[in-house]
């Protein structure tokens, strides 16, 4: 581990295991799949992954929360299995969702809750929930019950508690997940600023624009494997020879959009609601020669539109992700 590497993840290995009592069956699952990467100081590397791809596993395993079935996690040179407590005291953790604060007390009083755990200083304490609560724009209702707060205000809370010890790595997972778009743009905007004061993040997330705008180098994880890890201009270039035929419509069926995936020459297909309209990406070599087979497959009842646009990291990753990738 050299002196830039701030996170390093070796052979890492994490299995859960169950058991039916009816059936008297144990169950094994293999969440995370003998992965290695390192981060680096000052740096926002991003796990990216859809649900259930073992993002969140490995977050829980660097943050002392899950034990590693096997292999080995060094942060800040501390191992993470042997010694937790010295991890912990310099690291924070922001969830998305709801878990993780007391919705029966204030804003104010889950800072001073997680700041005593953290043994801040008393004579620093109350100067660092102030400044706490006015980075995440919370002062004017820093007194009320958090149980009042709506989705986004109780994300900006997460991230000022996960601020409290002013650790030196931050992990954020899933940190935008359901935030309405200007939450989401709060939020990106302070990971930013934590960038720029020199902090080393490490975000997990499945929005491929978040990773695109955020991460200086991403790990695209698929059944608990890294399957490419490079950054966002890297990953992209993986597609440069795909066009991409993006189809706006209604009505169209998931049998549509199989219909799509056999055409010769389709590569892969992924579909979104936007607005009031289904968006499909359509991955093709030559997109000349398959705009009319694509419009003629879904008929023209469902297509209000067609063009041909350049890839993303989303048809990156759904290209990382295919088994015959």
């Amino acid at each position: 581990m050299n002196s830039d590497t701030v996170i390093e993840c070796k052979d890492l290995v994490r299995i859960y295991r169950s058991s039916d009592r009816f059936l008297k069956k144990k169950r094994e699952t293999l969440a995370v799949n003998n992965i290695s990467f390192e981060v680096r100081h000052g740096e926002l590397f991003g796990i990216l992954g859809t649900n259930g791809a073992g993002k969140t596993t490995t977050i829980k395993m660097m943050t002392t929360l899950l034990l590693p079935t096997s292999g080995q996690i060094k942060v800040l040179g501390h191992d993470v299995a042997k010694d937790p407590f010295a991890v912990r005291k310099r690291i924070g953790l922001v969830l998305g969702g709801e878990r993780g604060l007391y919705t029966r007390v204030t804003a104010r009083q889950n800072l001073r809750y997680f700041a005593d755990l953290y043994a801040v200083p008393m004579n620093i304490r109350e100067k660092r929930i102030n400044d706490l609560l006015e980075r995440v724009d919370l002062t004017e209702r820093a007194d009320t019950r958090v149980e009042d707060y709506s989705r986004g205000m109780k994300q900006r809370l997460h991230l000022a508690k996960g601020l409290i010890n002013d650790p030196e790595v931050i992990f954020l997972d899933e940190p935008t997940i359901g935030l309405d778009p200007e939450a989401a743009l709060d939020a990106r905007r302070m990971i930013k600023e934590l960038v720029q004061e020199g902090k080393t993040l490490l975000l997990t997330t499945h929005y491929m624009y978040e990773a695109d705008e955020l991460c200086d180098r991403i790990a695209v994880i698929n059944k608990g494997k890294i399957v490419a890890l490079d950054t966002p201009k890297g990953l992209k270039s993986l597609v440069k020879d795909l066009c991409i035929i993006e189809v706006e419509g209604f009505g169209i069926t998931d049998k549509d959009t199989e219909m799509l995936r056999s055409l010769p020459g389709v590569k892969a297909v992924s579909a979104t609601m936007n607005e009031d309209k289904q968006v499909l990406r359509v991955q093709v070599v030559e997109a000349s020669e398959m705009l009319t087979p694509v419009a003629n497959k879904l008929g023209e009842s469902k297509v209000i539109g067609v063009r041909v646009k350049e890839p993303t990291l989303e048809d990156a990753y759904l290209w990382l992700v295919k088994e015959d990738a």
